[in-house]
């Protein structure tokens, strides 16, 4: 490190803080500010304090309900502050409200895994597969069953399973071919 690159580091956390400290402001006039508590987030993440993150994240969460987006990033950022109760309920919320947001599906199973829980991913996401013909029917496209299912055939292969994943992944790509078409399970 040189001066000159601690000088301008220094600056940048003063500018953030700064930042933070005027969203407060704003907050403290208007506690249901969107744009506040987005930029008082964002500065907050900028400074490495996710502690301070999670309430106005929380608070974002509860204001907009139909955007799972924010329930999902504030159940991430549980996860990083080792509050894996706290993520593994915001996660399940979200799935509760929308069952297949892949995201929170995604954050939930990671999460089980990481706790050494495989059957519990597991069996989440057969659940999610046994209910997604249903949820399917009343609102199209509420779950993507070939998405879920690469997802199971994921920790199928990570639990050494792989005669279970392959036999999953084959049912993905057949139901992607009777969807029409040439299933491209490239990443986006």
């Amino acid at each position: 490190n040189t001066p000159a690159s601690t000088a301008t580091e220094t600056d940048r956390q003063a500018e953030l803080q700064g930042r933070a400290n005027g969203y407060e402001l704003v907050l403290q006039r208007e506690p249901d500010n969107q744009a506040a508590l987005e930029g008082l987030v964002e500065a907050r993440i900028s400074l490495g304090d996710l502690a301070g993150a999670a309430e106005p994240l929380a608070r974002l969460a509860e204001l907009n309900p139909q955007e799972p987006r924010y329930a999902v990033l504030l159940a991430q950022t549980k996860q990083q502050l080792n509050d894996l109760e706290g993520a593994a309920q915001t996660y399940r919320s979200v799935l509760t409200a929308t069952p297949g947001n892949m995201e929170a599906l995604q954050g939930l199973v990671s999460l089980l895994l990481a706790q050494e829980r495989p059957q519990a991913a597991l069996g989440l996401l057969q659940d999610t597969l046994k209910t997604a013909d249903q949820s399917n029917q009343i609102q199209p496209g509420t779950i993507d069953v070939i998405a879920v299912k690469l997802l199971l055939g994921q920790v199928y292969t990570e639990q050494s399973r792989f005669d279970d994943a392959i036999a999953t992944y084959d049912t993905a790509i057949e139901d992607a071919q009777q969807l029409g078409g040439t299933p491209d399970f490239r990443p986006t």
